[in-house]
């Protein structure tokens, strides 16, 4: 019987402790894209109809058909069988769940899944906070395996090889922004791994689109890799394309799952990194992951008044503009990438924003291309997440435990299937 208490890597040893490893989405898939699901059966299917028991896991089939696909394709394709932990529901708890999928397409691969990043986005998609949850689904977009299988066509991935996938599983690839490499700003939309009913990582076996799928360096523990494919560039990305120069001051309010990679990261890349917490007892611990400086928020605004180039802010807290863009330089940067929930609104001063010619900008993901460079700039600068391992089927125990803001610093699931 496994325990609920979080595991550590073996190189760790107590369970509990804390480990550092080494090491604009579309609410469809694209018309030209392959089938992804084909039913057994017509009948409706939902997780609640599976039982706990994992010898039931393979009774229930999914009815959800991704794409347009006519009867004779369904009759004749070659079913495979998958299983994975599904929500049927807002706000519902995961259920193991099976489902079946067809023939390996041109361009696709399947990976056999062995870690997955647990995102507070999961838990967002769960209770359908953004609206744009589809039910039944697998969550899951920070995924890490082992290639098992490769369409036609794939070229870079084959047998064998470790891949991550994270939070966009494709895209237009035709727009400007999709030529220049911003696949997470294509102009049509991208496709989200987890969005309107597809399914992510929390399931043994995942088909993605192999252009999606990213190789993963020697260098990069599977463990610390995966939440890297989701919060690792979600930080990195923008650090990148605002860091312009040496000694560039960066100021990251929140050490917690994105904070604690940012601080990482920009001290990296050669900035001067202030960590920002509302926590006076994180100040050891940042400095220890990169940090120059230390401020508690409130307390220490005034010390830290104009002194910021850049100012990104991980935290999906109600926190006032007016005082972020304070803590900016004149032509400062506050880079918003934490998202509150219940439609949040910035109130920016104007005044401020005009006469300090200051800038205000969000940021989402990134593209292939950054993604891809990230994976390779952490494996060379032994950038890697504080993370708890737990095993997959206490999923919705790990849920709770990052929405009780236990987790130091992510959670990553070990697949642990019979």
């Amino acid at each position: 019987m496994l325990s609920t208490a979080p595991k550590t890597s073996t190189a760790a040893g107590r369970a509990g402790q804390h480990v550092k490893p080494k090491g604009l989405y579309s609410a469809a898939p694209r018309d030209n894209a392959p089938p992804r699901h084909v039913c057994r059966s017509a009948a409706p299917s939902t997780p609640q109809q599976s039982s706990n028991n994992a010898r039931d896991r393979d009774s229930v089939v999914c009815n959800f058909i991704a794409s347009k696909t006519d009867a004779s394709m369904a009759s004749t394709a070659k079913l495979l069988s998958r299983r994975g932990w599904a929500v049927a529901e807002a706000k519902s708890k995961l259920k193991p769940w099976s489902y079946t999928v067809g023939e390996l397409g041109p361009g696709e691969v399947d990976i056999r899944v062995t870690h997955n990043g647990l995102c507070h986005t999961d838990l967002h998609m769960r209770d359908n906070d953004w609206g744009v949850s589809g039910f039944p689904f697998i969550p899951g977009h920070e995924v890490v395996g082992e290639v098992v299988a490769v369409g036609s066509g794939v070229k870079g991935l084959r047998p064998g090889d470790r891949a991550g996938v994270g939070w966009i599983s494709d895209s237009c690839r035709v727009c400007a922004n999709c030529k220049r490499g911003n696949e997470n700003i294509c102009e049509k939309g991208y496709t989200g791994l987890i969005v309107a009913g597809n399914h992510g990582g929390f399931q043994d076996v995942i088909r993605v689109s192999a252009d999606f799928a990213y190789t993963l360096p020697p260098g990069l523990d599977s463990a610390a890799a995966a939440p890297l494919l989701c919060a690792g560039i979600t930080v990195y990305a923008p650090l990148r394309a605002h860091i312009h120069h040496p000694n560039t001051h960066v100021g990251v309010l929140g050490v917690g799952g994105l904070g604690h990679l940012a601080l990482q990261f920009a001290r990296k890349m050669g900035a001067e990194v202030t960590a920002i917490s509302g926590r006076g007892d994180k100040e050891e611990e940042s400095k220890g992951m990169g940090a120059h400086h230390f401020a508690v928020w409130g307390r220490d605004n005034e010390k830290f008044k104009g002194k910021f180039d850049i100012l990104i802010n991980t935290s999906s807290g109600d926190v006032s503009t007016a005082a972020l863009m304070s803590l900016l330089k004149v032509d400062g940067a506050l880079v918003q990438v934490g998202i509150p929930g219940g439609g949040a609104v910035m109130h920016v001063p104007l005044q401020d924003l005009v006469f300090g010619q200051k800038r205000v900008v969000g940021s989402i993901v990134g593209g292939r291309a950054d993604m891809q460079e990230m994976l390779d700039f952490a494996a060379v600068h032994g950038i890697a997440p504080l993370v708890e391992l737990w095993p997959l089927s206490k999923v919705n125990e790990a849920m709770q435990h990052v929405a009780d803001g236990k987790a130091r610093y992510r959670v990553v699931l070990t697949s642990d299937w019979e």
